[in-house]
């Protein structure tokens, strides 16, 4: 399950370094690119919570199972299309397939391990989530720069097919395909699934489209409306939950001590982790001209130690525990800091750069994974798919708004710089770093005062 949630987290990430190529492939308009980039991106936000509650309902197991075939099918016809278009219709099958099989890894982790064992299981998540995010930069800029046997872009999606085949394979073997207890399978409330799905949409395509089209009338609207739906959502399924129905989310998973707090540290991370891999990937592709596989191969370092960090923190001194989420904000605010000053005047970096990089990524590490594995160490079984869902769901959206958020500060601030050149590139990501670097800092103060809470 774990190589599954790998292999979705590789899918965010996997499609940026070969966007260009892709472009000249199929000769695609740059609206063409972006639903290509973020088409996945939506259908996977919109539906996890929705695959969440399908798992519970009709079986964890069987539910990945399907979600994990539709990935597969649709990475297949993804590296087989002839136009944009067809290849837009399956990056968006993709994600709807993503979005079916990842709630449930959260969801067994909790109805299987307990104690120790479910905080290892947690870290390992939180290994495999953060490394594929910065892995699919790597693997995106290996594939497309090795060409192989003359198909270019394809293998970015195709690499996907065997690894699905294997582990669907070896998922009708070793996981459980029954439905939950009578008592869990609750109805699909769907007033509830309607609400979430059309403002989790009006929130997610602004946010992918509006800087490439310049932050249209349409764009603000939709992000209003978004928030208004936002909150008749929640107003309608705590009436919901006083009538005795099945919310899609029950109210008691909001309430759970917390995880009010867990979803703010998630959103800063998460925000962070992709507002820095996506501004680091224009500045050393556009501003310093590296191949895609110079580009993929300079996130190795922050890659190697987040998954490091995530799967031994554990083991660290009891004393450190409740300090590591607001140290790793801290470090982070530091390290994303040093990066921009590395790159200050249009240089390469040096060895500085890459202390930065491996700051950056034992800081998120220590923000990330405590965070997830006390938020959920917790909660009880009956309440696994919606727990899963829900912080699932913030993992994606804190991506979409880093990239969005970031991605416009730098290129804003590039466009009035004026022509682009390395130096200018620099100054612009240096501006960014500085965002990224402040909104760490605030993650680390906050977490400060609401531990002491």
């Amino acid at each position: 399950m774990l190589a599954a949630l790998f292999m979705a987290a590789l899918d965010v990430f996997i499609v940026n370094v070969a966007a260009p190529t892709i472009g000249s492939g199929l000769h695609a308009s740059g609206a063409d690119l972006q639903l290509v980039i973020a088409g996945y991106a939506i259908t996977y936000s919109v539906l996890l919570i929705t695959g969440a509650r399908l798992g519970d309902r009709l079986g964890h197991g069987r539910v990945h199972l399907a979600g994990l075939a539709l990935f597969t099918a649709a990475s297949l016809a993804c590296g087989l299309a002839r136009g944009a278009t067809a290849l837009i219709v399956f990056r968006l099958a993709q994600g709807a397939g993503a979005a079916l099989m990842i709630p449930q890894v959260l969801s067994l982790i909790q109805r299987t391990f307990t104690g120790e064992a479910r905080a290892r299981a947690l870290g390992a998540y939180s290994a495999v989530l953060a490394v594929g995010a910065a892995a699919g930069q790597v693997v995106g800029g290996v594939l497309v720069s090795a060409d192989l046997f003359g198909t270019g872009w394809r293998p970015v999606f195709l690499v996907n097919v065997p690894v699905g085949a294997v582990l669907l394979v070896l998922g009708r073997r070793v996981l459980p395909r029954g439905g939950g207890e009578p008592e869990q399978a609750r109805a699909l409330d769907l007033p509830g699934l309607v609400l979430l799905g059309a403002a989790v949409s009006l929130l997610t395509v602004p946010l992918v489209l509006g800087q490439e089209e310049d932050w249209p009338l349409w764009s603000w609207l939709s992000l209003g409306v978004a928030v208004a739906l936002f909150a008749v959502f929640c107003g309608y399924e705590f009436r919901l939950a006083r009538r005795g129905g099945a919310p899609l989310i029950a109210p008691r998973v909001l309430r759970h001590p917390g995880i009010g707090r867990a979803v703010f540290r998630i959103l800063a991370v998460m925000s962070v982790n992709a507002g820095f891999l996506f501004a680091l990937t224009l500045h050393v592709q556009g501003g310093l001209g590296y191949s895609a596989l110079r580009a993929g191969l300079s996130f190795a370092p922050t890659a190697v130690v987040f998954g490091a960090v995530s799967l031994t923190w554990r083991k660290w001194p009891a004393a450190w525990q409740g300090a590591l989420t607001p140290a790793g904000f801290a470090l982070t605010a530091v390290s994303a800091a040093v990066v921009g000053l590395a790159f200050h005047g249009g240089g390469d970096g040096g060895a500085l750069l890459y202390a930065g990089y491996a700051g950056v990524g034992i800081g998120l590490a220590l923000a990330f994974s405590p965070t997830l594995t006390g938020a959920l160490a917790t909660v009880r079984p009956e309440d696994a798919a919606d727990a899963s869902g829900l912080l699932a769901t913030v993992v994606q959206l804190g991506q979409l708004i880093g990239v969005a958020a970031f991605g416009t500060l730098f290129l804003n601030r590039l466009e009035s710089l004026g022509a682009l050149r390395a130096y200018t590139s620099a100054e612009a990501f240096s501006v960014c770093a500085w965002a990224l670097a402040g909104t760490a800092a605030a993650g680390a103060v906050s977490g400060l005062v609401l531990r002491r809470r």
